[in-house]
C-alpha cells in the first residue's frame, strides 16, 4: 500500500459517518483527512477521496464505474441483491453504467433542459408564496416541513403529473431514505423500514402509471409510459423504478438544500444581513450555500483498472467514495474554505456530482433555492432559528439535512 493512504498520526483516523459527533461537523474530519491522508483506505474497506482536483477527476475518468452489484455484494454480502428497497435502486440511472444508463437518462433529460426549468420559473415563485401566505400571520413555523419539503414536492408532482388528489401523502413528510445509499450498511430493521417504503411506492407509481396510459397528459410519467410501450426503451421495473427516483431526488436534496442554507446563513448572521441589503446577490450565494454545506456528502464508484488518484496507484475492483462536501471546502480551491461568503466569486461546488451522472435536477433545485431565500428576505427579513445552535440533524450521511428547523418573526 502507497504510504499516503495511511497517515502517519498519533491519533488514527476512523471514518465512522453515522456517528452524532460527525453528522453535527463532518468538516473537522475531512479537514484532518485532507491534511493526513487524501487518498485513504478506511477500516471498512473502501478509499476516501477529499481534495477537489481528486474528486473532479474520479468523477469524470472512465476507469472509474458504478458496479452496484459489486458493491452491494462487498457492503453486505450477496443475499441483499434481493431486498427490495435495494433492487428498486438497482434498476435506477443513478446507479447504472452505460448503456442503460445512456438509455435511461436520455429519456427524460428533455424534461430537464434550461429553457423548461427558466419557463417554471413564475410557477414556483407562486408556490412560494403560497407556502409563505400560509404561515406568515402565524409568526413561526418549522421550515423543512412548512416550506423546504412542501415546495419541491408540489414541484415534482407537477412534472410528474402526480394528480392533486393523490398528493397528501407525500405532502405530509420525507419519503425517502436516504440509508440505502450510504457506506454504511443498514440493519435489518431499517431494511424492513426501506423495503416497506419502496413496496408502498411502487403499489402507487404503478397506479401512476395505469392511469396516465389511459388519461395520457402533458407530463414526464406519460412520456415514460410511452417509452415503456414501444417495448425496447424501458421495462415496466425500469418505469416504476426511475419515476420513484425522480421523484425522490426530485424533492429530497432540495429540501435539504433549503434547510442547511438557511441555517448557514442565520450562524453567519452577518451575512444574511447582506442578503437582506443586497436581493441581487441570492443567485450567486446558492452556489455558495451548496459548497458550503452540501445536502449530498458522498458519491461512489469503482475502479474498473488500477488508476493513480493524488500519487496513490488504487487497484482494480475497489470502491471509491468521494467526499463531495470536503472537495466543497478544499483550501486548494477555496480561500477561507470554512467561511461563508454569499459573495465569493468563481463557486463551482460539487454538491451536483459530475460527469455523465451529474445530477439532471441541479438547474431547478438552484430556481427553486433562489426563489425561497429571495422570498424569505422580502417578506419575512426579521425571521429567526431559535435552535440554530442545536440543530437537529437526520441520521443519514449521505443526504444530509435535519429534521426539523424553526423559525420565527415578528
Amino acid at each position: 500500500m502507497n504510504d499516503m493512504s495511511r497517515p502517519a498520526t498519533a491519533t488514527p483516523l476512523v471514518f465512522d459517518p453515522l456517528d452524532p459527533a460527525f453528522l453535527a461537523d463532518p468538516y473537522s474530519f475531512y479537514r484532518r483527512l485532507r491534511e493526513q491522508a487524501p487518498v485513504f483506505k478506511a477500516e471498512q474497506g473502501f478509499w476516501l477521496l477529499t481534495r477537489y482536483e481528486d474528486v473532479a477527476f474520479s468523477l469524470r475518468d472512465k476507469r472509474f464505474g458504478k458496479d452496484f452489484a459489486g458493491t452491494i455484494r462487498r457492503r453486505y454480502g450477496e443475499d441483499r441483491l434481493r431486498e427490495p428497497t435495494i433492487a428498486n435502486l438497482s434498476r435506477t440511472m443513478l446507479v447504472l453504467d452505460p448503456p442503460d444508463h445512456t438509455r435511461l437518462r436520455s429519456l427524460v433529460t428533455k424534461a430537464f433542459t434550461a429553457r423548461r426549468i427558466a419557463d417554471m420559473r413564475p410557477r414556483i415563485r407562486r408556490l412560494v408564496d403560497q407556502q409563505l401566505d400560509h404561515v406568515a400571520g402565524k409568526g413561526g413555523m418549522d421550515v423543512i416541513r412548512d416550506l423546504a419539503h412542501r415546495l419541491p414536492v408540489i414541484v415534482i408532482c407537477d412534472m410528474l403529473g402526480i394528480p392533486e388528489e393523490h398528493r397528501a401523502a407525500f405532502l405530509a413528510g420525507s419519503n425517502v431514505s436516504g440509508r440505502v445509499l450510504d457506506p454504511v450498511p443498514m440493519t435489518r430493521q431499517e431494511l424492513d423500514h426501506a423495503n416497506a417504503m419502496t413496496e408502498a411506492g411502487n403499489a402507487y407509481f404503478d397506479q401512476l402509471c395505469e392511469l396516465r396510459r389511459r388519461q395520457p397528459q402533458d407530463d414526464l410519467t406519460t412520456e415514460l409510459v410511452k417509452a415503456e410501450e414501444a417495448g425496447d426503451r424501458l421495462s415496466a421495473e425500469e418505469l416504476r423504478s426511475n419515476i420513484g427516483l425522480l421523484f425522490g431526488a426530485g424533492h429530497e436534496t432540495t429540501t435539504n438544500l433549503i434547510g442547511n442554507g438557511l441555517l448557514a446563513l442565520h450562524r453567519s448572521p452577518d451575512q444574511w444581513q447582506r442578503l437582506k441589503d443586497e436581493p441581487s446577490l441570492i443567485a450567486g450565494a446558492v452556489e455558495e450555500l451548496l459548497r458550503f454545506d452540501s445536502s449530498v456528502q458522498m458519491t461512489g464508484r469503482v475502479t474498473n483498472t488500477e488508476v493513480e488518484v493524488g500519487g496513490v496507484t488504487i487497484p482494480a475492483g475497489e470502491s471509491i467514495i468521494m467526499l463531495l462536501g470536503a472537495a466543497n471546502r478544499d483550501p486548494a480551491q477555496y480561500d477561507d474554505p470554512d467561511r461563508l461568503d454569499v459573495a465569493r466569486e468563481n463557486v463551482r461546488p460539487m454538491s451536483f456530482g459530475g460527469g455523465i451522472h451529474h445530477c439532471l435536477g441541479a438547474q431547478l433545485a438552484r430556481l427553486e433555492a433562489e426563489l425561497v431565500f429571495t422570498a424569505l428576505v422580502e417578506r419575512l427579513p426579521s425571521l429567526e432559528l431559535p435552535e440554530k445552535d442545536r440543530p437537529d440533524w437526520r441520521r443519514n450521511f449521505t443526504l444530509r439535512g435535519l429534521n426539523k428547523l424553526p423559525a420565527v418573526w415578528h
